[in-house]
């Protein structure tokens, strides 16, 4: 009887303390680790699903008929409506936000209030308000210098496109990219899915 209570008031070894420690610390560092790409995740997907949405406005106002402002005399006709992608917006913000958020301006002719019906983010009927990590663009006919390895597009066609330093370094930046192309027939394909570079730097 003595000889079991004196075992059940027995304490842990120092040996089994250290494994128990060594054993949260694995689990610690991979919870940090996966706590960290869940975050970049996170922020690289506000900027696929912007690039997304700037490729579908732009399918959209390729898609709206636009037709030139005429006076007709009697009996004349006025030329046939025609379809045509919005010519380049600027990108916003003017820089390239180092693991910081950046708060678009909305006042008039600001960020992407910038531009006309036929230029710009006006044309793509295209705003954001909220903050972003991100700068984005649209070129008509364009390549962003940071992108290296993206597919060559021939013709008439558009990039939509983000730029991001997400871990501040300055030096190697996350590229996300979509592009379409007008073809033959004049209608407009859309790659199928973003074209990512450099995805968490």
């Amino acid at each position: 009887m003595r000889a079991l209570k004196r075992y059940d008031r027995r304490g842990f070894t120092l040996v089994e303390l250290m494994i128990v420690v060594a054993i949260i610390g694995v689990l610690a560092a991979l919870a940090i680790f996966g706590v960290r790409r869940y975050l970049a995740s996170a922020k690289s997907s506000e900027a696929k699903n912007t690039v997304g949405a700037i490729s579908r406005s732009s399918v959209s106002a390729f898609e709206r008929e636009t037709s030139a402002s005429q006076i007709l005399a009697g009996g004349d006709t006025s030329t046939a409506a025609s379809h045509s992608l919005c010519a380049s917006a600027t990108a916003v913000p003017g820089f390239i936000p180092a693991g910081r958020k950046y708060q678009p301006n909305t006042g008039a002719d600001q960020d992407f209030e910038h531009g006309t019906e036929t230029e710009g983010w006006p044309c793509l009927r295209f705003t954001m308000t909220q903050p972003i990590y991100f700068q984005y663009h649209y070129l008509l006919g364009g390549r962003v210098p940071q992108q290296t390895d993206a597919p060559a597009v021939a013709g008439t066609y558009f990039e939509a496109g983000a730029v991001g330093d997400l871990d501040a370094d300055s030096s190697v930046y996350s590229v996300f990219t979509r592009a379409g192309q007008v073809d033959t027939n004049g209608q407009l394909v859309v790659a199928t899915q973003v074209h990512v570079e450099r995805e968490y730097e």
